[in-house]
């Protein structure tokens, strides 16, 4: 089945949530077309396969669409499933993972952006609720090596994409990640000497540097 299958993802390099997708599918080993997309300036393409929200990442599988990051990658385990799982087979461990990538998707990525997009009073809070998220994951990791115990899962892709990021976290957040979170620290090095879907995937952090760069510039924060 798989050498027939034609897949394609519409996306964009910097983005959190794609990278998330990418890494799933080098996880799952498969192999797929990528299309680059000019966010600002959107594809027919990626209107026609995602017209509800018009957004990326939008994984195309025979033709058909599947959006949002969390649901691809989700589908992407179910079709898959001849190899590794991506989520515990624990119901409950299953559960608790998706919750954190929900608070992960809609509030940890919303507040890194405010740290270098925002000034004044919202960007101190940002920091503030930035910083207390990073460090209830670090609750939640505890001492285990990888959020999904031994082995890399659904919630280590889904928050190692923030590694990328995290110099310019630093910069404009004014953190020193590696003191305040010493354990996330560590695991997010681990993820990358160890999973080479995680190091393979992500973008260099002195690039993404320079795109946030751009984009306060854009927004005529410099």
């Amino acid at each position: 089945m798989e050498g027939e299958d034609e897949v394609i993802l519409l996306d964009f390099w910097a983005s959190r949530y794609g990278m998330k997708v990418r890494i799933a599918l080098a996880e799952k080993g498969i192999p797929y077309e990528y299309k680059e997309q000019d966010l600002m300036n959107k594809s027919q393409l990626l209107l026609d396969m995602n017209p509800v929200h018009k957004k990326i990442p939008v994984l195309i599988h025979n033709g058909r669409p599947v959006c949002e990051s969390g649901i691809i990658v989700r589908y992407i385990d179910d079709v898959w499933n001849d190899k590794a799982p991506l989520f515990p087979s624990d119901p409950y461990a299953k559960a608790r993972a998706m919750f954190w990538a929900d608070f992960i998707d809609k509030k940890l990525n919303q507040l890194g952006k405010n740290l270098y997009t925002t000034n004044g009073e919202e960007h101190e809070s940002s920091r503030k609720e930035f910083l207390g998220g990073l460090k209830l994951l670090e609750g939640e990791l505890g001492d285990k090596p990888y959020f999904g115990g031994e082995s890399f899962s659904f919630l280590d892709l889904s928050l190692i994409p923030f590694n990328s990021w995290f110099l310019v976290y630093e910069m404009y957040g004014k953190l020193n990640l590696e003191h305040e979170c010493p354990k996330l620290t560590a695991w997010a090095k681990r993820c990358v000497e160890n999973k080479e879907s995680v190091s393979n995937t992500l973008p260099d952090k002195s690039k993404i540097l320079a795109f946030s760069q751009d984009r306060r510039k854009k927004l005529g924060l410099e």
